[in-house]
């Protein structure tokens, strides 16, 4: 007779002093718990909450402050698997909206670069009411994830420490592709940014998890910007004066939103120029026919190699996604072609239409910490759009890549000058 597995033993709580810094603080020991029976014991240092959501793992070893505050992370716990978190300070301008949306930060080692609790990681996530919790094996928890694929887990309250219920817990965990999280993030009403007089071209937004740099890198190229809420008509978002549209990031998956699927059929009809990021891209993808899939465990990274077929550039990109674009059911009539692909799966991370300026990336070129290689997208974009602004027919943008050049000494000035 086979005898059966016995259950992982879990591991003793860490030494609160060895994994949180004490010019933090903590709050005593917490879960970590998965829906498939796991447990991984630790610190909390966040708020005094729980946390709960799909699990995903990020191999950043910057931008930890980027990643709590992009929209793209709601309903989500994100597993840092660089030893050091919170190596240096919050600086607000960083911040890619107006608060944080991950539901919860599992760290190895809680660091405390600075002594302005402003500035730490962990006070903005006490204030946001997100739990945090150190002292777990994160790479370990990686591994296990490579091997499981995505989970419901959640991190428990402090002094919540008793592993069967964290367990019942993490197995109530709603799915993820049965929330709606882009109409949590959306805003409810429109805004505009830049001034007419500017006489630069206006670029309508679809905000469905927009993030800061996204705009900034926009207005840094001249345009004008129009941002609106995930349900804006066709009326709003292909009005007479708006010269080009993005269809931004966003979280959650595209076949729950057949509303913005249904706009994106509406604004490739139009033929003005479209870029779609991330979310974005996979609904432009859905509306020109091709299907979509979740991906085992996602890309959560800042440093996924994206290869451009037609020039063969490779660009080192910043990814967040669970959902990738079935390139073999593109129909052919669509008019699109897939223009990239992610080197590390073969996975489709572009699309362009062969006749129309219309283009979209799975990865994000506004970067936001980085890296900047992509930034060329939005040179594209914003060219096309001012050429409709101006009158003229923008060109087709399949085989038009070019590198982007940056000034190294420009953009360490720029950097200084953010502190």
């Amino acid at each position: 007779m086979t005898e059966s597995p016995r259950p992982l033993k879990q591991p003793p709580f860490p030494r609160s002093s060895a994994v949180v810094d004490p010019r933090i603080g903590d709050y005593g020991p917490a879960l970590l718990a998965l829906e498939n029976g796991r447990v991984f014991p630790g610190i909390a240092f966040g708020s005094q909450h729980s946390g709960q959501g799909d699990l995903v793992v990020n191999t950043s070893q910057t931008g930890y402050q980027e990643i709590a505050t992009d929209p793209s992370y709601a309903g989500q716990l994100v597993v840092m698997t660089y030893p050091l978190i919170g190596n240096y300070g919050r600086v607000r301008y960083d911040d890619q909206s107006e608060r944080p949306w991950l539901r919860g930060l599992i760290v190895a080692n809680a660091t405390a670069a600075v002594l302005d609790d402003a500035r730490q990681l962990a006070t903005m996530l006490r204030e946001a009411g997100i739990p945090a919790i150190a002292g777990v094996d994160t790479r370990a928890l990686a591994r296990h994830l490579r091997s499981s694929g995505s989970l419901r887990a959640i991190v428990t309250a402090p002094g919540q420490t008793d592993p069967q219920e964290a367990r019942e817990l993490a197995r109530e965990v709603p799915r993820w592709e049965d929330q709606d999280f882009v109409a949590l993030v959306s805003p409810e009403a429109a805004r505009d940014e830049g001034d007419p007089s500017e006489n630069g071209p206006l670029v309508a937004i679809l905000d469905f998890g927009l993030k800061t740099n996204i705009v900034r890198s926009l207005r840094r190229r001249g345009a004008r910007v129009r941002i609106l809420p995930h349900t804006a008509t066709a009326a709003e978002a292909l009005a007479p004066d708006v010269d080009g549209v993005v269809f931004s990031p966003g979280p959650g998956d595209p076949a729950r939103l057949d509303g913005p699927v249904a706009l994106a059929r509406q604004a490739i009809a139009d033929g003005r120029p479209l870029l779609g990021i991330c979310l974005g891209h996979q609904i432009i993808g859905r509306a020109a026919g091709a299907s979509t899939r979740r991906l085992p465990f996602g890309h959560h990274a800042a440093n996924h190699p994206v290869k451009d077929l037609e020039s063969g550039l490779v660009q080192v990109t910043a990814q967040n996604h669970e959902v990738t674009v079935i390139g073999e059911t593109l129909p052919e009539a669509s008019g699109f072609v897939v223009s990239q692909i992610d080197l590390n799966d073969g996975s489709v991370e572009g699309l362009r239409h062969r006749t129309l300026p219309i283009e979209t990336v799975q990865y994000h070129p506004e970067g936001g910490p980085g890296p900047l290689d992509a930034l060329a997208v939005f040179d594209r974009f914003v060219a096309a759009a001012r050429a409709r602004h101006g009158g003229a027919a923008p060109e087709p943008t399949v085989g038009k890549v070019e590198p982007v050049h940056l000034d190294a000494a420009k953009l360490q000035r720029r950097l200084r000058g953010m502190g």
